[in-house]
C-alpha cells in the first residue's frame, strides 16, 4: 500500500508552522516530526491527511533544558536523545532506562518524544512516563499557548485533548527528588513489540518506609494513568515483597482491562499484577 495523495508543507519557523496548521487543520492536516507512527498508518490508509506540516526545519524545537525544576523536551527531540542521561537528576537515569525499551534502534533514531505523546498509543513508554510523573504538555496555536496536565491530556486510545489546530510544542517533566528511586518493567511477546502491559514506579525512602509513591500503568487500559490504589498500598510500608505484591494486587483490581484477540480481562489483570511487582523489584537494584 501507498499513502493517499497529500501536500507537504515545510515551515522554517514556529509561527509559520502554526499559521499553516491553522489553515489546513480543517482538511485533516497533521504534524509530521519523526513519522514513526503516522507514516505507517498512512501507508495502510488508516489515515488519509490531505496536508502534512513537516516541522523538521523549525528551529528551537529540538531543545532539552533543565531549569532546576523541570526538564523541558521540545517537539523535535528524538527518542535516541535519551540513550544517555540528559540531566544529572535521577530523571535522567529514568528516561535513559525507559528509552532502551522503545521499539528498535532505527525507530528511536527518528521517532520523537512529543510525537509519541500526541499519537497517544496506550502502550507507549513515553505516554506512561508522562502520566506517572504528572507531566505538563504545552500546546501552541495561532490563538496562543495552552498548558495541559497529563491527567487531562489523554482521552482514550490514540486520542488526546489537543485541538486540531494545536501543535504539542514541548513537554515539561518535573525533576525527581535527589533520593528518588524508580523501577520500570514491560511485557511484550517479542522484543520491540508494543507492550501488552507496562509499569513505571517512583518513590523515596524515609526511615526505611516508602513515601511519595507513584505507580503508573500503561498498555492495560485505554490510556496510561497513575493507580492511586496501588500507591496507597506502598506509602508508609517497608520496601519489599509484601508491599510490592500488595501494590500489584491493588493495581490488578483497579483497572478496566483492554480485551483483544490475544488477551481476555483475566489475563490482562494477571499481567498487571506481575508488571507492577517487577517494576517495584527493579527499584531496589
Amino acid at each position: 500500500m501507498k499513502p493517499a495523495p497529500f501536500v507537504r508543507h515545510v515551515p522554517r519557523s514556529l509561527d509559520e508552522a502554526l499559521k499553516i496548521l491553522a489553515d489546513v487543520a480543517g482538511d485533516d492536516g497533521r504534524i509530521l516530526a519523526g513519522g514513526q507512527s503516522l507514516v505507517p498508518i498512512m501507508a495502510f490508509r488508516l489515515a488519509k491527511p490531505a496536508h502534512l506540516v513537516d516541522i523538521n526545519e523549525v528551529e528551537g524545537l529540538d531543545k532539552i533544558a533543565d531549569d532546576g525544576k523541570a526538564l523541558t523536551i521540545g517537539a523535535r527531540v528524538r527518542h535516541a536523545a535519551f540513550h544517555k542521561p540528559v540531566t544529572g537528576n535521577p530523571l535522567g537515569a529514568l528516561l535513559a532506562y525507559v528509552a532502551r525499551h522503545i521499539a528498535h534502534y532505527p525507530i528511536r533514531m527518528r521517532g520523537t518524544f512529543c510525537g509519541s505523546l500526541a499519537h497517544a498509543d496506550p502502550s507507549s513508554e513515553w505516554c506512561l512516563t508522562a502520566a506517572t510523573l504528572d507531566a505538563v504538555m504545552v500546546a501552541k496555536s495561532i490563538n496562543g499557548t495552552r498548558e495541559i496536565k497529563a491527567a487531562e491530556f489523554f482521552d482514550g486510545i490514540m486520542s488526546t485533548h489537543l485541538k486540531e489546530d494545536e501543535l504539542l510544542a514541548e513537554v515539561r517533566l518535573p525533576l525527581l527528588p535527589a533520593d528518588a528511586r524508580f523501577g520500570f518493567y514491560e511485557f511484550s511477546r517479542r522484543a520491540g513489540d508494543f507492550a501488552m502491559s507496562a509499569s513505571l514506579v517512583t518513590y523515596r525512602l524515609d526511615g526505611g518506609k516508602i513515601v511519595d509513591a507513584r505507580v503508573g500503568l500503561g498498555g492495560a487500559e485505554a490510556s496510561p494513568r497513575r493507580i492511586p490504589e496501588a500507591e496507597a498500598e506502598l506509602n508508609g510500608k517497608a520496601a519489599g515483597d509484601a508491599a510490592f505484591r500488595a501494590a500489584g494486587e491493588a493495581a490488578s483490581r483497579a483497572i478496566e482491562p483492554l480485551v483483544d484477540h490475544q488477551t481476555d480481562a483475566d489475563y490482562r489483570r494477571d499481567l498487571v499484577r506481575v508488571v507492577v511487582r517487577r517494576a517495584l523489584e527493579h527499584s531496589l537494584t
